[in-house]
């Protein structure tokens, strides 16, 4: 199937959920993703900065870019004038960092706290214990120009579907307290980033409102 049949196929499968598609374009040549935006793709996932930023300039301006990936506090100034949604923020740091490059600029840019939900250590995220200490903080509440719009999180790379079920459940909970808590009155924070090409259809039925999808879409990268 084509680029094209694959992602007008995930939009029917995604129309009437709450979820919508990410379309994740890292190591994809730029030609792959004109053919995806042609498909009526907005939203591109990117995984590393320089690449994002090499990318963004040869692309329509109405591409939504989402950063997917770990973002080092030096590198945010490549993606402070365009970036979207940062979805990989698990530190105060970042957090801060994002707001001075997003004030330089004019701009308000999104992020998503990423927790770790994973049994796998080497994937990366926040506890909701650490989360609600970020969140309590004086320094959190006196950034202008970096608005928290929910969660991500990165499923262990599994068959279980039990599992991957207990996993995005447990995201999807701590969303709801975190919007409990903080951000009751805040119509913005309604994202819960989860499912990849290989559980999506899980994270769908857990509550997930952004999938990540790649290989589903573009083939195996080989």
């Amino acid at each position: 199937m084509s680029i094209a049949d694959n992602i007008h196929r995930l939009d029917a499968e995604l129309a009437g959920t709450a979820a919508r598609l990410c379309v994740v374009t890292k190591t994809h040549p730029v030609e792959k993703l004109r053919e995806a935006y042609a498909a009526g793709a907005r939203c591109f996932g990117e995984n590393r900065p320089q690449e994002m930023a090499a990318k963004q300039p040869q692309l329509p301006a109405d591409v939504e870019w989402h950063l997917i990936g770990q973002l080092q506090t030096n590198k945010v100034k490549l993606l402070a004038p365009f970036v979207h949604t940062i979805q990989s923020i698990d530190s105060g740091k970042l957090l801060r960092e994002i707001d001075k490059h997003a004030a330089a600029h004019g701009r308000t840019i999104n992020g998503l706290l990423q927790f770790h939900i994973a049994q796998e250590a080497t994937k990366s995220g926040l506890t909701l214990a650490e989360a609600e200490e970020l969140l309590a903080a004086e320094a959190f509440g006196q950034l202008r120009h970096v608005r928290l719009t929910g969660v991500m999180g990165v499923a262990t790379f599994t068959d279980d579907e039990a599992q991957l079920r207990r996993e995005f459940q447990a995201l999807r909970g701590y969303f709801e307290r975190l919007k409990t808590r903080f951000f009751p009155t805040e119509p913005a924070f309604c994202e819960v980033s989860m499912g990849m090409s290989g559980d999506y259809r899980v994270a769908v039925a857990e509550g997930s409102t952004l999938v990540r999808v790649g290989s589903a879409i573009f083939g195996s990268r080989g």
